[in-house]
């Protein structure tokens, strides 16, 4: 089976760089580009933390543009206090080993689908902008999508406000955008994600790994442990965003269910919601396919081994 071809559009971050990292360390996933946006820090920020997590693995190769700094509308809402100074505060990483792409991450992504001798799947784990953005003005692409994987949202409460997950709440607009695209979409939010906890027992096998992505990894959860700690009062991290990548390399480790989702752009104390038609209430035809529950075990050998192999 030919690997999946992926485009990653992400705000690293701590649990991108996982992602990126499982990406690249399987083979049933071809990584042809990232993009970055605003998000867990500004996106020149996450543009320069894409190109050291590309040096720790050795890959520089892998091409990085650079995409939203804002939102469609509003200003940019940055997580820097989960997340820390630099949007990934906690390991010594190596400096960049390539420039970044000169294209915009639109034109990027727009270039790439259209190049691709296949279509394309494209995983957001950031605010859904760049996504948007290449829907709205350059529809010629939507036959070449294969599908949309983004993390974002919840089927329950969220963690930047009471309502709303993180990356909905950064850019419902555009999300809304791209849950009305009639491409098909999957979704994993945090009541999926919440499942995937670096634990104690996990951070400790990625330290043991004979290697500085083993070592790197584990610094990066210690890290983002101690801000989830204090923010939040989790025991361990949850590591959101590999999730998706998991979910393309083995897509039964997640339970799914298709569902009407929409998210809210108006509410006074709900923006950034998304409503997630679990039981048909809303008589509305199902447009996402939602994560509910997780292996975690088969998860975390899925993503271990990965990293081993990349740092291998």
């Amino acid at each position: 089976m030919n690997p999946i071809p992926v485009l990653l559009d992400c705000d690293p971050g701590h649990d991108d760089a996982i992602a990126i990292l499982l990406a690249l360390g399987s083979p049933q996933v071809d990584l042809i580009g990232i993009t970055t946006t605003f998000g867990n820090c500004s996106v020149g920020k996450a543009t320069y933390n894409a190109q050291r997590i590309l040096a720790l693995a050795r890959r520089p190769e892998v091409p990085v543009a650079a995409g939203a700094a804002a939102p469609l509308a509003g200003e940019a809402h940055i997580g820097d206090f989960i997340h820390g100074a630099t949007g990934i505060d906690g390991p010594d990483l190596p400096e960049p080993l390539a420039a970044p792409d000169r294209r915009e991450a639109v034109e990027f992504l727009r270039a790439s689908i259209l190049a691709a001798p296949h279509p394309v799947t494209v995983v957001a784990t950031g605010p859904i902008t760049n996504v948007a953005r290449l829907l709205r003005d350059h529809p010629e692409v939507g036959p070449r999508i294969a599908e949309i994987v983004f993390m974002g949202g919840s089927t329950e409460r969220g963690n930047t406000t009471p309502a709303a997950e993180f990356n909905a709440y950064a850019d419902p607009e555009a999300l809304d955008i791209v849950l009305t695209s009639g491409l098909p979409i999957r979704m994993v939010g945090l009541n999926l994600s919440h499942q995937a906890l670096a634990t104690r027992d996990v951070v400790a096998r990625m330290r043991a790994m004979d290697h500085p992505v083993g070592r790197a990894c584990a610094d990066l959860m210690g890290f983002f442990g101690g801000t989830y700690s204090d923010v939040f009062d989790f025991a361990a991290p949850p590591v959101h965003d590999p999730c998706t990548i998991a979910a393309l390399i083995d897509p039964g480790l997640i339970t799914w269910h298709k569902s009407f989702v929409a998210v809210e752009t108006e509410g006074r104390w709900t923006r950034g919601a998304t409503v997630v038609d679990l039981h048909g209430r809303l008589d509305r035809p199902p447009n996402v396919e939602v994560a509910l529950t997780l292996d975690v075990d088969a998860y975390w050998r899925l993503v271990l081994d990965a990293l081993d192999r990349v740092g291998s």
